[in-house]
């Protein structure tokens, strides 16, 4: 009996130690393959959190405690180039709601501004507003133990104002994810940031409505277009369907964390309404549900992969319905198909009152843009439209729209660090995976995901699909190595080697200031 006892013991002993190695092999190798709430998952399992909501006593220090140390405090910085200076902080918030563009004073000095951001995963991964870091030359992170890092910018969506940047630590403290379709109006929340250039700041409120559309991002895209109030509006691919709140917001918070009475992440903090520019009653937030899904997307491909339905619409209210001679008051109004879309192929129809969106009434353009913003193409999605007063179910599959997302300004320094240089690049990577180097005869590589209007790599010829096996002579194989090999450049060189999609090798090397 003491043999067998000790024969099974062994046995399980080895069986643990096999399970643990197999385990830790299998998560580095398919970590990359995560979404963040798995990894979050995995992180929360060995370090849990231990809140349970406060809501009820109207005490929010837990949440507050867990929260804030990863909040972190976002610098940037802007190089002088004449009129082309900005303080982005007299952002997007002013321009909506207050001094048009045309009327703000540029600077011709360098600029600095600041905001906020989550970091949403230990190994340095933290989301915020694209306003935050757009045109930026550096962006640095300071921590609230006041420790500072340089940030590279993995990816920016304007469509939906999000941005995902990265640092070189790990270890780092998390905001847990939470669930933007489960947040009630009335419930209370808490927004932690850096306002007005003060220190951490939590302040409290509650949910005010969802699904708010301020136009905002629509308005801007018009304005960079060059499209003014009388001339044909062109439609917009701007995704808006904001958490309101009445918990203060003001500069600085924008890219911070609008959390529950659990300390979970619901929205990130991207707007105020105001008609001077600083807090006078509500504050809007980004769904969490969305720019999760916008993250893993930086990730996985490198941009962001968005699925259209393929039409154009005009929301309905009781005036619009009349205008259009239809009988439904609430729902979209659909102007026009896209030919070959994926409204096209359901069958569905201009004139045609799209009523419903996976069985949920549509009350407002978010409600569809919304959901559909959180799908990928190929995704199918349940329609409910109305036609001569008959209402009918399809599926619709999403298909893809190959538009590109506009980039950071070219602009130089005598000496740039490999981060400067990173984000100067507008390219997005994702890495080569084992299969891949095994076809293409290779040990390293990382495949160029994304080429952004106005990146060096567009200015240079360096196109999406390319595989870059070496930077300055160092083999990459992350985007960690891309910065880090960039941080080698000699004579503001940058060299790069790699296979082009037909299996060629190539060289090329261009300037970097």
């Amino acid at each position: 009996m003491r043999k067998l006892g000790l024969t099974v013991f062994a046995a399980a002993l080895i069986g643990g130690g096999v399970a643990i190695g197999g385990y830790k092999l299998l998560e580095d190798k398919q970590k990359n393959q995560l979404t963040f709430e798995e990894r979050q998952q995995m992180h929360l399992a060995s370090n849990p959190s231990g809140l349970v909501s406060s809501a009820g006593e109207v005490d929010f220090t837990q949440a507050a405690a867990a929260v804030a140390p990863a909040v972190v405090h976002i610098k940037t910085t802007y190089e002088g180039k004449g009129s082309s200076g900005r303080d982005p902080f007299q952002d997007m918030f002013e321009e909506f709601f207050g001094a048009p563009r045309s009327q703000r004073q540029r600077r011709a000095q360098p600029a600095t501004a600041s905001g906020s951001g989550v970091i949403i995963s230990a190994d340095g991964y933290i989301i915020t507003n694209n306003h935050v870091v757009e045109d930026a030359d550096k962006i640095s992170v300071e921590m609230t133990n006041k420790k500072v890092f340089d940030a590279k910018v993995i990816g920016r969506d304007p469509n939906t104002d999000l941005a995902l940047i990265k640092i070189n630590a790990t270890g780092l403290p998390i905001v847990k994810l939470g669930d933007s379709d489960n947040v009630q109006i009335g419930e209370w929340v808490l927004a932690v940031g850096y306002p007005l250039g003060l220190q951490s700041t939590v302040t409290a409120g509650i949910v005010s409505a969802k699904g708010q559309n301020l136009g905002i991002l629509s308005q801007q895209q018009q304005q960079q277009q060059g499209f003014g109030q009388s001339d044909e509006i062109p439609v917009s691919s701007a995704i808006e369907s904001y958490i309101q709140t009445d918990a203060a917001i003001n500069k600085g918070n924008s890219g911070g964390a609008l959390v529950n009475a659990k300390g979970e992440l619901i929205g990130i903090n991207a707007a105020l309404a105001s008609p001077t520019g600083y807090y006078t009653g509500y504050g809007y937030a980004i769904p969490v549900n969305l720019a999760k899904k916008i993250a893993d997307d930086f990730v996985k491909f490198g941009t962001v992969k968005r699925g259209f339905v393929g039409v154009t619409f005009t929301e309905l209210d009781a005036a619009k319905a009349k205008e259009l001679n239809v009988s439904e008051i609430n729902g979209l109004y659909v102007q026009d198909i896209v030919p070959k879309g994926g409204a096209a192929d359901a069958g569905i129809q201009k004139g045609d009152v799209i009523t419903k969106v996976d069985g949920k009434d549509i009350y407002s353009s978010s409600d569809l843009q919304e959901t559909v913003g959180r799908m990928r193409p190929g995704d199918k999605v349940k329609l409910t439209y109305s036609r001569a007063g008959k209402e009918k179910d399809v599926t619709v599959t999403l298909k893809e729209n190959e538009s590109a997302s506009s980039s950071s300004k070219e602009e130089s320094a005598a000496k740039r660090s490999g981060t400067e240089i990173y984000n100067k690049l507008g390219a997005g990577f994702v890495p080569v995976t084992d299969a891949q180097k095994k076809k293409l005869g290779i040990e390293s590589g990382v495949v160029v995901s994304e080429v952004r209007r106005g990146g060096w790599f567009e200015y240079y010829g360096v196109s999406r699909g390319l595989v870059i096996t070496h930077v300055n002579g160092k083999a990459v194989n992350n985007v960690d190595q891309v910065e880090s090999a960039l941080g080698e450049s000699k004579n503001n060189i940058v060299k790069l080697q790699g296979i082009d999609p037909e299996g060629g090798r190539f060289s090329t090397s261009f300037p970097v200031q």
